[in-house]
């Protein structure tokens, strides 16, 4: 039997998953990053993209990510996403309207209400996860 991974991954909402996997894929601000168990411990921040969690070759579960920190210990890894959500169901259709009521939010703000920077953040990872959901 192969060594299984202990892998995390939270955001500020919620514990999206903790389990033992066979091998992680994350979206690092480097470049694209595997891990499997007994890795070499590093530390990297993460870009917008999707996390894959594999059982063997198999994709078991796709979760979309919006920056955050990918930590691997002896203990397995810990990803601290800044946001988080399954792409299971997600339609590229919702996301559009969540998009479009964005754009609203942003237009009706004064150029320099604080509130801007983080709807149009917001509105960039949205963008993000749409891509995902096309490709």
């Amino acid at each position: 039997m192969a060594d299984k991974l202990h892998f995390s991954l939270v955001s500020p909402a919620r514990e999206l998953f903790s389990g033992e996997v066979d091998h992680v894929i994350a979206p690092g601000t480097d470049g694209e990053f595997g891990v499997l168990a007994n890795h070499a411990p590093f530390m990297t921040t993460l870009k917008n993209g999707v996390v894959r969690v594999l059982e063997g070759d198999t994709v078991k579960m796709r979760i979309f990510v919006r920056g955050g920190f990918a930590d691997v210990t002896p203990d397995g890894l810990t990803i601290l996403a800044e946001e988080a959500r399954s792409l299971e169901g997600v339609k590229v259709e919702e996301v559009q309207a969540e998009l479009d009521a964005t754009l609203l939010k942003i237009q009706a703000l004064d150029k320099d209400d604080t509130a801007k920077d983080a709807l149009q953040a917001h509105y960039a990872y949205l963008e993000s996860l749409k891509a995902a959901l096309v490709h």
